[in-house]
């Protein structure tokens, strides 16, 4: 296997009291590992050859021996069996896939081969402008020339193809295979006139699953209703405040009030 997923920050926790070279020898023995799917021999000389360390053979042997399991005389590493073993599986599944595609495609032409001798007995021939759906029959590349050529319509009786689950869990692990399909083919079966014809309804499979992380908003902004919030029907606890302490201080002094109404007599 030619990739594998790197885990920055838990490379960083285990890796984080070696020096760089060190880290270079580890990376190098991981990316040995990775590339022949198996784990390593149990040869320091070998390895040593193989990570371009001659002279840090000690080294080496610290590195397998903190990071690796030695087990029948081959060093191990638990994350590299797990990566490897789940890149199997994915090739095993997409084998499946292709096998049950291969067999599907060979039916369907053995079935289409025999229409064909029907048909060709029948004296009466009734031409026809109308375009024919894809059914469970027929897949994209058994149709005519012709018929490729001018696209098809989605059949209402058109199931879930195997090659589509594994392209979508392959695409999008994210997403439920059945649940985009039956949204994909109630879609594109309401579509009405050549809108609903397509060329390829496996590239358009394809597109619609890629599009799914596009996310659609569900309103729009300027649709919204601002409500105001209604005034309380409670006094200010301020203004209460002010009331209870005129209500509590003394009236002025009869002298006080006179001294004043002479004043404002004068000014005015």
């Amino acid at each position: 296997m030619h990739y594998y997923q790197h885990h920055i920050g838990d490379f960083i926790k285990d890796t984080s009291f070696l020096t760089n070279e060190e880290i270079g020898i580890y990376l190098k023995l991981l990316w040995l590992y990775y590339d022949t799917e198996q784990p390593l021999p149990n040869s320091l000389f070998e390895l040593s050859m193989k990570v371009n360390a001659r002279d840090r053979q000690e080294t080496l042997s610290g590195i397998l021996s903190m990071y690796f399991t030695l087990q029948n005389e081959e060093w191990h590493h638990k994350r590299c069996n797990k990566e490897i073993s789940f890149y199997k599986q994915q090739l095993e599944t997409a084998s499946k896939a292709g096998r049950a595609s291969a067999e599907k495609r060979a039916l369907n032409r053995n079935s289409t081969v025999v229409e064909r001798s029907l048909d060709s007995g029948s004296t009466v021939v009734q031409p026809t402008n109308n375009q024919q759906p894809i059914t469970n029959n027929h897949s994209i590349e058994e149709l005519p020339t012709k018929q490729r050529t001018k696209g098809s319509r989605l059949s209402a009786n058109f199931d879930l193809p195997e090659d589509w689950i594994v392209f979508c869990q392959t695409e999008r692990p994210d997403l439920n295979p059945q649940k985009v399909f039956d949204s994909f083919k109630d879609y594109w079966i309401a579509k009405s006139g050549n809108q609903g014809v397509k060329l390829d309804w496996t590239a358009t499979w394809r597109n619609w699953v890629r599009n799914q992380n596009v996310a659609k908003p569900l309103f729009n902004k300027a649709d919204v209703v601002h409500q105001t919030v209604p005034a309380s029907s409670f006094r200010d606890p301020a203004l209460v405040k002010l009331d209870e302490d005129r209500m509590k201080s003394a009236p002025p002094n009869p002298e006080v009030l006179a001294r004043i109404r002479a004043v404002l007599g004068k000014t005015a």
